[in-house]
């Protein structure tokens, strides 16, 4: 089954604007839908196919890329006869499928766009750690997307809901309420989409069954595929990358203070130099998104204040999140689930709202930043804003409020300190749109659209 995903539009007009020049490579976490969405363009786009999965290669395939490297017309003439698949001049899509599992294919995409004869698209997972590029020169005829797990949005869509986010969108242009019905259908939803999440997989189980277990189980699946791929990395690092993926739910779920990630909850010795690789290897995976404490949000260039040794980890797909939290019980054993439908608000959903605005930004912003303080002492000078994004020139300060919050001192205390250089506030919260304060109030469900 495949659904609707935003990125096929990109697809649509690299393939006009390209018109061969560049190869296209998707990134994305395993099971994020890479393949699906390529097979699917495709299909839809051009007169012929050809997918070479480098996962399960077959030898006659593999033999063609060892044998006539050297010559590239004679191998795509070999390679079109040993598939069986006709390559039409300008009219066929040749796609690498998991592409890091043969990096001396991505090695020959600059000789094959060179050729000028079909389009290629690479897919991967793992394109960018060492190991995958040691032994090639990265082409620069590539031009880079990447897939993200599915947004609100998307989600909304494979649900046959194509009308009610574009209703969000006029209501926040227009600083309108949503209303309470289409607040509580909509709160509804967004519960639904951060327990299930956005993996394609996930998706389809619960939409095909309206069952939770079944979507419960194939983020279990996608999980242990993750676990394997980990187990492949570097010797010296797997212990170090399993001990930052086991420790995502806790380090997020801590009841008071700040989020930011504390290798000291692994191991008191431990020293961020000696798991700069690990956490690497996560954020090449697209396991892992960090999300970095910006020291100066005065600067509308978020990055270029970026304190790289202080950071939020968060969880590629929040209903991932909610899987592995409880990963050591089946399905039946998991609370967050029958908790979060009755609206039942307590720490975890704290833990997981974060997670799924941090998913949103992520898929619509790329980098993640927030702001901490610690005061040096000063109690009154300490503040944790969740997320800083860039809107209209200048710095907004994001709020996450996943219950019936009564304050908001740290939007507060960063809007005193830094006012004269933020855009308005904006606070993410359980109840409808409204401007109190100076602050922008918004339904979490409209986490996307900022």
């Amino acid at each position: 089954m495949f659904y609707r995903r935003k990125l096929y539009d990109d697809l649509k007009n690299w393939k006009m604007k390209s018109a061969g020049r560049t190869a296209l490579l998707i990134e994305g976490a395993r099971r994020v839908g890479k393949s699906s969405l390529v097979e699917e363009f495709g299909r839809n786009e051009y007169r012929s196919i050809a997918i070479i999965d480098f996962f399960k290669i077959s030898k006659s395939v593999k033999r063609v890329f060892e044998e006539e490297s050297d010559d590239i017309d004679i191998m795509l003439k070999r390679l079109s006869a040993v598939l069986g698949i006709t390559f039409y001049p300008r009219e066929t899509l040749i796609v690498f499928d998991e592409v890091q599992f043969y990096p001396k294919a991505r090695g020959l995409i600059k000789y094959l766009v060179e050729h000028g004869q079909y389009d290629y698209i690479e897919t991967g997972s793992l394109v960018s750690i060492k190991e995958n590029v040691k032994d090639i020169v990265i082409p620069s005829e590539e031009h880079v997307l990447r897939l993200n797990p599915m947004d609100f949005e998307e989600f909304l869509w494979a649900l046959g809901d194509e009308a009610s986010l574009p209703f969000l969108r006029d209501c926040l242009l227009a600083r309108r309420p949503l209303g309470a019905g289409v607040l509580e259908k909509m709160s509804k939803r967004w519960r639904e989409y951060m327990l299930v999440g956005g993996m394609p997989q996930s998706v389809v189980q619960f939409v095909e069954t309206r069952d939770f277990s079944a979507s419960d189980d194939a983020k279990r699946e996608i999980l242990a595929l993750y676990r394997k791929d980990i187990s492949k990395a570097k010797a010296s690092d797997v212990a170090k990358i399993l001990d930052i993926f086991d420790s995502l739910p806790n380090q997020l779920s801590r009841p008071t203070g700040s989020k930011t990630y504390r290798l000291s909850e692994l191991d008191r010795a431990a020293r961020m130099r000696e798991y700069e690789d690990a956490f690497s290897w996560l954020e090449e995976a697209h396991i892992v998104s960090k999300c970095v404490n910006a020291s100066d949000p005065s600067d509308s260039a978020i990055a270029q204040s970026r304190d790289s040794t202080t950071f939020k980890a968060f969880m590629c797909d929040t209903g991932l999140l909610v899987t592995h939290a409880f990963r050591g019980t089946g399905f039946s054993g998991n609370p967050l689930y029958e908790a979060i439908l009755d609206d039942r608000l307590g720490i975890n959903e704290g833990m997981l709202t974060e997670n799924v605005v941090a998913q949103a930004f992520k898929a619509t912003r790329g980098e993640l930043f927030y702001y901490a303080r610690s005061g040096d002492g000063d109690r009154d000078g300490r503040m944790e804003v969740d997320f800083l994004i860039g809107r209209d020139g200048k710095t907004v300060p994001v709020e996450v409020k996943s219950g019936n919050y009564r304050f908001h001192r740290s939007l507060d205390k960063f809007t005193v300190r830094f006012g004269r250089n933020i855009g308005e506030p904006v606070l993410l919260y359980g109840k409808d749109v409204m401007v109190k304060d100076g602050i922008l109030h918004l339904p979490l469900c409209m986490a996307s659209l900022l």
